[in-house]
């Protein structure tokens, strides 16, 4: 079974107007993440083609978030870096979008993540890393660098396989990550997840609770 797979890389800005237009790199060809994989170019080749004979390009969302797209990208291409993408934030009727702006004119908000369909690999025994050759793309995110909730969720789960129990401070970050407020996520350490459904919770912090169930630790 596929499933979405995330890569943040470090993100220079090459350049952003007061409009919201800005651009950069998704992914960086060469550079290994925190999983051990590398992106090799050509990779993003078949996927780009089958956006194009959509019509369209991949999501512009914000932390990965699907109901939170702030923008569009205008331009994505391979060169020989990476993948370079131009996109426009929608700073004068989304709040969010606006916010991510601010942060990205300060460098304070300084990364983007690709979500992928992983297709194709294969490992290098030289470089002891597994050479992603074909991703199906769905999105690129404006992230906070080097934020990366998955590899936190997954060192959770591998210390609960190994028969440890990780301490309350990982959990809840890990809480955190999905989406819960500071609050939310100190209230389910308390008094688990039973407790944290009688509160008031928002429409951001109920779909937080959703991604919350769904992960088996």
């Amino acid at each position: 079974m596929l499933s979405k797979k995330r890569l943040d890389i470090p993100f220079t800005i090459k350049s952003i107007s007061d409009s919201g237009v800005f651009s950069g790199y998704g992914s960086v060809f060469g550079v290994r993440d925190s999983y051990s994989d590398i992106v090799v170019k050509g990779a993003f080749t078949k996927s780009l083609n089958k956006w194009k004979e959509k019509g369209r390009l991949p999501a512009l969302l914000w932390q990965h978030k699907m109901d939170e797209p702030i923008g569009y990208y205008t331009k994505m291409i391979e060169d020989d870096n990476g993948l370079y993408v131009e996109g426009q934030l929608l700073i004068d009727d989304d709040p969010l979008a606006k916010r991510a702006y601010a942060h990205m004119k300060v460098k304070s908000l300084s990364g983007l993540s690709i979500g992928y369909f992983l297709n194709e690999y294969e490992y290098d025994k030289e470089k002891s890393a597994f050479l992603l050759t074909e991703l199906d793309l769905l999105e690129v995110s404006v992230v906070t660098f080097p934020a990366n909730d998955e590899a936190r969720i997954d060192n959770v789960k591998s210390i609960f396989k190994s028969g440890d129990i990780p301490s309350p401070k990982e959990i809840e970050r890990v809480l955190r990550d999905v989406g819960l407020s500071r609050n939310q996520a100190k209230a389910f350490m308390s008094g688990g997840y039973s407790l944290l459904k009688q509160r008031d919770v928002s429409d951001s912090e109920e779909n937080a609770l959703n991604i919350l169930k769904s992960i088996n630790f």
